[in-house]
């Protein structure tokens, strides 16, 4: 999975970090996550724990998106065969299917061929019935890659305003606010589109504390925010969003335009949502790992949220602790954390969340003096092996990889960390993962 593993493992406490991160991807891989959660006995379709009785529908299709999407598609093909009529999926990692119909889109910032892919997927569901029986594949990413202007706003205008609200420093709940307000299928207004049909969701959850109504922006599950909700959001960052965007959410917000559906929808009613797989997937299995290796564990926790260069600093701080007094575990250890950091953009350089949070964590390693012995390694990655805007899914540092902290300082200044971390050898590429279950830190204290 991991590009050039045996250059970057190039210790024991190296290649156990890169063993943690790739076994925790590998089980929220959706052939992983779908094989557990799902099954067909006979006519009866379990899936986590709810069961549907498939002789009471007509048609069974499959219709969602994410970075993930195309792969639950696939492993749902697995498992249904033909009892799977079709179906409609938006994603950036293709998968090979022969019944649901992949159409490719893009991430973070939507695109033309994503808008084109989900009036396809819209169109879908407007066909559904009362008959049909809708197996949501919800995936992190959904948000861009689901791309539905609504009303007035154009593709440009919705660009711009996801551009500004990325480079705001604005939390997934903030932003995605904002999103659903310009968008004809978040919000749960894809289960609106669906109505009558059942639609039951399978949800990938890359989102801090598994929001139904922010994951993928929630496109089967009730929005309790309002068009006030994205304005304020637009006002706190001082967001000059395009005009069309503006008018949009302010005559919403004077009640010109209906507003997302709440929980008490009607159109609603026959929508159910099932997370099958998390943060937390990839953390037991990463911790698994560890301990198969023989370090003690710690999970600081799935909800690591907050400036990336920030919690960098407060992990290295946790690893000293353990190293000084063996509190909370006494090393040999793994410390673990999930979530999902943000960075506010102040330069115009590349990288991503998990290439500051490493660039800071090796500038807090080297000035803690940890370079002699190589006491802490630190892997942090994306799941789903696109850190930002970049073709890597993080990096991975130890006390030896800062030479020259101004340097180091310098890209940090600028948000230009990747080119810094590809001349220290540090970066970590997978490629696409077929999975998004948010960011995976790995801490291996000797």
């Amino acid at each position: 999975m991991i590009e050039d593993d045996d250059r970057l493992a190039s210790s024991e406490a190296r290649e156990t970090a890169l063993a943690c991160v790739e076994a925790g991807i590998e089980a929220g891989h959706p052939r992983t996550v779908v094989r557990d959660a799902v099954a067909l006995d006979g006519d009866t379709l379990r899936i986590d724990g709810a069961t549907y009785d498939l002789g009471e529908y007509e048609e069974l299709v499959v219709l969602g998106g994410g970075n993930a999407a195309a792969h639950v598609a696939a492993a749902l093909e697995g498992v249904l065969g033909d009892r799977l009529d079709g179906g409609v999926v938006v994603t950036d990692d293709p998968a090979d299917t022969e019944r649901v119909t992949v159409r490719e889109g893009d991430h973070p910032v939507p695109s033309e061929r994503g808008v084109d892919g989900t009036r396809a997927l819209l169109a879908a569901a407007d066909a559904a019935d009362e008959n049909t029986l809708v197996l949501a594949a919800i995936t992190g990413g959904g948000s861009a890659l689901m791309a539905a202007p609504a009303g007035d706003v154009s593709l440009a205008d919705l660009q711009d305003a996801t551009d500004a609200l990325l480079a705001s420093g604005a939390d997934i709940h903030e932003i995605n606010a904002v999103r659903k307000h310009l968008s004809a299928l978040k919000g749960g207004q894809l289960a609106r589109r669906a109505a009558p049909a059942t639609v039951v969701s399978l949800v990938l959850s890359d989102v801090v504390g598994n929001d139904l109504s922010v994951i993928a922006s929630g496109p089967v599950a009730p929005d309790e925010s309002t068009f006030d909700d994205a304005l304020a959001v637009l006002s706190r960052y001082g967001i000059d969003a395009p005009d069309a965007v503006t008018a949009r959410l302010e005559r919403g917000a004077a009640g010109e335009i209906d507003e997302t559906p709440s929980a008490d929808d009607a159109a609603l009613a026959a929508a159910s949502n099932h997370v099958v797989a998390d943060g937390m997937t990839v953390l037991e299995a990463a911790r698994e790992t560890a301990a198969e290796r023989g370090y003690e564990t710690l999970v600081l926790s799935s909800r690591v949220r907050g400036e990336a260069r920030e919690a960098a600093t407060t992990h290295v701080a946790v690893a000293e602790e353990m190293r000084a007094t063996g509190t909370p575990v006494s090393p040999p250890a793994v410390l673990l954390s999930g979530g999902e950091t943000t960075v506010t953009i102040r330069g115009d350089g590349s990288g991503g969340p998990n290439q500051e949070f490493a660039t800071s964590a090796a500038l807090g390693l080297r000035d803690s003096g940890e370079d002699s012995d190589v006491e802490v390694t630190v892997a942090a990655v994306d799941t789903d092996g696109i850190d930002g805007a970049t073709d890597a899914a993080g990096a991975l540092v130890d006390g030896t990889t800062v030479e020259d902290p101004e340097v180091a300082r310098d890209a940090l200044a600028a948000n230009d960390v990747y080119p810094y971390l590809e001349s220290r050898d540090a970066l970590v590429l997978t490629g696409p993962t077929g999975t998004n279950l948010n960011d995976l830190r790995v801490l291996v204290v000797a």
